[in-house]
């Protein structure tokens, strides 16, 4: 998984109505672990970075409709937003007041801090991973439970497919077979989620 697509330009569209609670469940499952993780990475307890994860949600609702896709990638402009909240939250004073989503909050929250390269990838690397982990599971669902598991065991803890064969009292071609379909329907689900139609066809 050496590619890291990009969000679909029809999830990005439909979250800018906050009603639409399919589109806005797809997103936070997708990203809320990648916030989480960087929060947790600069030393943040699980409350404080579930706090800051719900603030990362909060800016993007109140800005989404704002983002160009001229000035970078809509993930690149969210780890930007990430980051600064977390600094935010990791220099404010306890007695400070959270923000609001004011627009004059938001376009500070957009304005690109000093580059954390570290952070960038991490939240690069984390996205992958969600992302491949969201595609197995959506073909788990569709794929047989023997299937799966020579899949699981050959691909994904990387046995010999002689041994799975073996285990799992099947022919090494079947393991084969299990292996190629099913990482080439998580390669198309990836693809799809990359995927980002013109907004005006929506």
């Amino acid at each position: 998984m050496d590619e890291s697509p990009e969000t679909r330009r029809s999830l990005i569209v439909k979250l800018r109505d906050p009603e639409d609670s399919r589109a806005w469940h797809e997103f936070v499952t997708l990203y809320e672990p990648l916030v989480l993780r960087l929060a947790r990475r600069k030393g943040l307890q699980d409350a404080d970075a579930r706090d800051v994860c719900q603030e990362v949600f909060r800016a993007v609702a109140g800005s989404v409709g704002r983002w160009d896709p001229a000035r970078g990638s809509f993930r690149g402009w969210l780890a930007t937003i990430a980051r600064n909240l977390l600094l935010n939250f990791l220099s404010r004073g306890r007695g400070q007041p959270r923000g609001t989503g004011a627009t004059s909050l938001i376009e500070r929250l957009e304005a690109h801090p000093a580059d954390d390269p570290s952070a960038t990838a991490l939240f690069e690397r984390e996205y992958r991973r969600r992302l491949f982990r969201w595609a197995a599971d959506e073909v788990r669902s569709e794929s047989t439970p023997a299937a799966w598991r020579a899949f699981e065991q050959a691909a994904i803890e990387g046995r010999n497919p002689a041994d799975v064969a073996a285990e799992l009292g099947t022919s090494v071609g079947a393991v084969y077979v299990a292996r190629s379909r099913i990482l080439a329907k998580i390669r198309r689900k990836i693809q799809d989620q990359a995927h980002e139609p013109d907004p005006e066809s929506l």
